[in-house]
């Protein structure tokens, strides 16, 4: 098999899976910090469920990554590649979907109807999304 960029087991590939872990957890952080009282109506965001599972994920491969480094192996069987094509297709697919879905509401809430009273906390949910999207 070619040996591509970001492949498994690479240094590129082990700072693409950290990048994945920083922007998924600035996501939870950033939404996280939310203190309005109507945090509770928000139940669109569920790209925070998403986004645990993704960090949890990205850890993981980090950690393979990591190790593959260490013992200099570049991750390139066919069942490896297949687990990590299936799980990566699986995630993107679910978190793009949980991102896109949470980027609607802060739209409808704040633009369409008017009811961004809170200031600062109706840019922690757009910088949330933002951070959810690029992860």
């Amino acid at each position: 098999m070619k040996d591509f960029s970001g492949t498994p087991g690479t240094f590129l590939g082990l700072i693409l899976r950290m990048s994945q872990l920083i922007f998924a957890a600035a996501s939870i952080a950033s939404i996280a910090t939310v203190t309005s009282p109507s945090f509770s109506n928000f139940t669109a965001f569920c790209f925070l469920c998403v986004s645990s599972v993704l960090i949890v994920w990205s850890f993981v491969l980090a950690l393979l990554d990591a190790y593959a480094l260490v013992r200099k192996k570049i991750l390139l069987n066919p069942s490896s590649i297949g687990i990590l094509t299936i799980g990566d297709w699986g995630k993107s697919t679910y978190s793009l979907a949980a991102a896109s879905a949470s980027a609607g509401i802060p739209i409808f809430y704040f633009n369409d109807t008017g009811h961004c009273h809170f200031g600062e906390e109706c840019r922690k949910y757009h910088i949330s999304v933002a951070f959810a999207f690029m992860s």
